[in-house]
């Protein structure tokens, strides 16, 4: 059985390191530095180098990508997080709870979105009597531009 050496532990990682350990690319990693959702430092060399805390905030970062969360929210509600402590699970119930809200009010609008696609193509072409988006002299232009029927943001 092999030992942890306890240096190994507070060591900082390559942007090499931190791409293969969260299995994105070294662009993603440097992209993700850009839009200020991660940070790093510069060694003597001019090398990036990342705290340990930052393989976490990445899992944070690919999580809420993947339920549709907009980059800038979760940069912004990171940002609430201390710096250099990696997140813990009341952190992940705090930053969740941000994001509940809007992802079911997208899960309902998506829902309205499939129910009315499946009775209608969305030209408004085949069924100009009965069609939900039939919008008679663009009466819905008042409401802003966009589809205002389907999408009422």
């Amino acid at each position: 059985m092999s030992r942890i050496d306890p240096s190994r532990l507070h060591k900082e990682l390559s942007v090499g390191e931190v791409a293969k350990r969260s299995g994105l690319a070294v662009s993603a990693i440097h992209f993700y530095e850009a839009k200020g959702l991660i940070k790093s430092r510069r060694n003597a060399g001019n090398q990036r180098r990342y705290t340990r805390d930052v393989l976490r905030r990445v899992a944070i970062i690919k999580v809420a990508q993947r339920t549709g969360i907009p980059l800038a929210s979760i940069r912004d509600a990171l940002q609430t997080l201390p710096d250099e402590r990696t997140p813990n699970s009341d952190d992940w119930r705090q930053l969740s709870a941000q994001w509940k809200a809007d992802l079911d009010d997208r899960i309902a609008r998506l829902t309205k979105l499939r129910d009315q696609l499946s009775g209608c193509i969305g030209c408004g072409c085949l069924s100009l009597d009965d069609c939900p988006l039939r919008n008679p002299w663009d009466e819905l232009s008042e409401e802003g531009p966009g589809p205002r029927l389907l999408d009422p943001e």
